[in-house]
């Protein structure tokens, strides 16, 4: 069993739930203590940031970073999941599709940018009365969410609309790229686009390209990684790619390492760091703690395990 730690960058295929992800990798890297940092839909493919033993403490504070999906949105039908997954709830009629211009979908595009309150997807893992919105849908309940603030910082088109035809039924196929705040759900934007165009909409493609500093050209797919042959990103490594840095003196690791404070000093600050939790590390490079502040001071969040000499 490996006593390494570290993250993981992986490519998910399309057809893998997250967890499915997460069940191969234990087998491929020989430990159980294995989690990621924010789920990822079976049809969606992308950037998967895994966290392997003392790493998955990492993952507390990466699941709420930013993230950049590319998707395709078809306009012209509603679907009851929001996607692709699932029967037409409603389809428009081919001239109110042939009808609507590039113009028309930027102005509706523009509303759903910026600060935001957005409904999830009610097949959303989100939990209702203690069970998962998308359990209570597929045994036929009616599920209602909460609209809930989230920041849409980018919604653009990526080249020309794209005019399809399916049987007699006539569609408009948008590629887009979005940059969101944790907890968006694309889906919802495509449903909610489809809306505000009247003539419904839904995803059909989703690949996540960025989950904070990390991007999805640095993963490996999941196909690649053989058992004895991972390697990780190390854990100090991730932490300061990740989030602000804090040196510390020996004596600051000992106090760390005790339970106590520490004076504020100075801090390098990440510019991808978005909520300033602070990764301090030891003189010999070793990550020691996560911190936040607390006043005048600098308290731990999560302190790491002392890495043993040799």
């Amino acid at each position: 069993m490996t006593t390494a730690s570290g993250l993981l960058l992986v490519d998910k295929p399309e057809g893998f739930t997250s967890h499915d992800v997460v069940a191969k990798l234990r087998g491929i890297v020989g430990t159980r203590k294995i989690g990621h940092a924010g789920t990822l839909d079976p049809m969606a493919t992308g950037l998967l940031v895994i966290g392997v033993n003392s790493a998955t403490k990492l993952l507390t504070f990466l699941v709420g970073e930013d993230k950049t999906y590319i998707a395709t949105i078809r306009l012209g039908a509603s679907t009851i999941t929001d996607d692709r997954e699932s029967e037409y709830l409603s389809v428009a009629s081919s001239g109110d599709v042939d009808a609507l211009t590039e113009l028309d979908i930027t102005n509706a595009i523009r509303p759903l940018t910026g600060e935001i309150m957005q409904v999830p997807s009610s097949v959303s893992a989100i939990k209702v009365d203690g069970e998962r919105a998308y359990a209570k849908v597929r045994g036929g309940d009616e599920v209602k969410l909460a609209a809930r603030p989230v920041t849409i910082a980018r919604f653009e088109v990526l080249g020309e609309m794209r005019r399809e035809t399916v049987g007699d039924q006539h569609f408009i196929d948008l590629d887009v790229i979005i940059d969101c705040s944790s907890g968006t759900y694309i889906r919802a934007l495509a449903r909610d686009l489809g809306v505000a165009l009247e003539v419904g909409g839904h995803l059909t493609a989703l690949r996540r390209t960025r989950v904070g500093a990390y991007q999805v050209t640095d993963s490996q797919a999941l196909a690649d990684l053989k058992k004895g042959e991972v390697e990780l990103l190390p854990i100090a490594d991730a932490a300061r790619e990740a989030f602000d840095v804090r040196e510390l003196s020996a004596d600051e690791v000992v106090d760390l390492r005790h339970g106590k404070r520490i004076e504020v000093g100075v801090i390098a600050e990440n510019a991808t760091a978005k909520d300033r939790v602070i990764a301090a590390f030891a003189p010999t490079g070793e990550l020691i703690a996560m911190l936040t502040k607390a006043g005048s001071t600098l308290k731990s969040l999560v302190v790491f395990a002392e890495v043993p000499n040799g």
